[in-house]
């Protein structure tokens, strides 16, 4: 298995990890969590460089390298939802379309086809990234006693959570709509897939 495949197979176990660190409840594991979460999202960067540089592209890679994207971010939405700060039903909507759109396409290149990526959904990606990255910092620096003592007044800000549903709430209509209009402009080449599968039936 080549370096990037293992990579990737690294972030799958990481992710569990860091989701049991991350809920365990105690202050020096939800820290280590944090670091797990870091590393996990920096092995996507590498393997991706690794893959393209010395063109490690495999098709086991294809298909699990964005599987284990989603599985990490979706891990990581599904932690805050336990913890009680993020509403489950902007979650469910959030990993769905993730889902729903990652099989379609890995599904349409499994038959010769390739789906048109929007920047669109590029800039949705990062946006999720970055509140998730955001939530852990936060959250990690209020299980922090010698980071949140003194500074409660700054934390009971950052942490608030009218401002946290707000913000979810405009990331789950963006993810949500990113997916329509993925589905949308590629509306010919999904009837086109699915002809060609009913045909095969």
């Amino acid at each position: 298995m080549v370096l990037p495949n293992q990579l990737t197979v690294l972030r799958i176990i990481l992710t569990p990890v860091f989701l049991f660190l991350f809920l365990s409840g105690e202050p020096a594991l939800i820290q280590i969590s944090l670091g797990v979460f870091i590393i996990a999202a920096l092995t996507d960067w590498y393997d991706g460089w690794l893959a393209r540089k010395f063109n490690y592209i495999t098709e086991w890679g294809k298909f699990w390298d964005p599987m284990a994207d989603k599985i990490l971010t979706s891990a990581a939405f599904i932690g805050f939802v336990i913890i009680g700060l993020l509403e489950w039903w902007m979650v469910s909507l959030i990993v769905a379309r993730d889902l729903i759109i990652t099989l379609l396409r890995l599904y349409a290149e499994n038959r010769g086809k390739n789906f048109v990526t929007s920047y669109y959904a590029k800039w949705k990606t990062l946006l999720q990234m970055i509140f998730l990255y955001y939530l852990i910092i936060v959250y990690t620096a209020i299980n922090t006693q010698s980071i949140y003592s003194g500074n409660e007044i700054i934390f009971s800000i950052l942490w608030d959570e009218t401002f946290i549903y707000i913000t979810m709430l405009i990331i789950t209509v963006i993810t949500v709509h990113s997916g329509y209009t993925y589905l949308y402009s590629n509306k010919k080449l999904i009837a086109d897939l699915f002809s060609e599968t009913n045909k095969v039936v």
